[in-house]
């Protein structure tokens, strides 16, 4: 094979990557070595140059298409890592007990929560994202509070200014909140400004918070710092398989819960 023959089939190898990427949100190294007939090895090697070159944001065993300073879209983060997301909210709902008093933030993750949470009675939500509103507003033994303030049209999120000071109104017994990275020591990070200082209201005024994140956003990045592990009580995901988040973890005595684990 000439070396010109050899560059093409690794351009149209990395050309479907990006296909793949692009109908998902985000594509994993062992589901690509299966579709493409290649190693492991050789699949991380082709994301490692598309991340280079800026067409996806490596993460723990895979890749999305986002940049470090711009998220995807609700539908298309809606998508990634699906069932995950509702393995996390399972958990998360089996860990908050009827009567209780919740903050639910934004993102798809939380908005799993919510949808896990239907048959719990008499909880009281308090919440900036009008998906978990629709979610949650006809089930007649929970109570929905939502805060008021800008409406963001992509993902229907209440942020700003308005949105802090209604938070600071409540005092709840938990913070149901996600994160769209996660740094290896434990810090949290999202993309918008606004939406990170609502988030920060949100875990301030909680006597205890629950994270929920899947590990697709485990050494993501993302430029707004939202916390770090000393602001959470339980972190809830699909399987904790890196190994320095996990010691961090421990360090700070965090609650880890793995829908996955055997």
């Amino acid at each position: 094979m000439s070396v010109a023959d050899a560059d093409d089939i690794v351009v149209r190898r990395h050309r479907r990557i990006l296909e793949l990427a692009r109908q998902t949100g985000s594509v994993s190294v062992e589901a690509l070595a299966s579709q493409l007939g290649v190693t492991p090895q050789t699949v991380r090697r082709d994301l490692n140059i598309l991340a280079s070159r800026s067409m996806l944001s490596r993460v723990h065993g895979g890749a999305v298409i986002t940049s470090g300073v711009d998220n995807l879209d609700h539908d298309a983060r809606g998508q990634v890592a699906a069932e995950a997301k509702a393995a996390i909210g399972a958990a998360v709902a089996r860990i908050v007990p009827n009567g209780a008093s919740l903050f639910i933030n934004i993102g798809t993750t939380t908005e799993a929560m919510a949808r896990a949470l239907v048959n719990h009675r008499d909880l009281l939500v308090v919440t900036n994202n009008f998906n978990v509103v629709d979610i949650l507003v006809d089930q007649p033994s929970i109570e929905v509070i939502a805060a008021g303030g800008r409406v963001r049209p992509g993902d229907r999120a209440i942020v700003g200014a308005l949105a802090m000071d209604f938070v600071r109104a409540f005092k709840v017994d938990i913070a149901l909140i996600g994160a769209s990275a996660v740094d290896p020591d434990g810090t949290l990070f999202d993309f918008d400004v606004d939406e990170v200082r609502v988030a920060q209201t949100i875990i301030a005024h909680a006597r205890s918070t629950i994270l929920g994140v899947d590990r697709t956003k485990f050494g993501r990045a993302a430029p707004v710092r939202i916390a770090g592990l000393d602001a959470i009580d339980h972190f809830v995901t699909d399987r904790l398989d890196d190994a320095d988040l996990a010691a961090a973890c421990a360090a700070a005595d965090v609650h880890v819960i793995e829908t996955e684990a055997s």
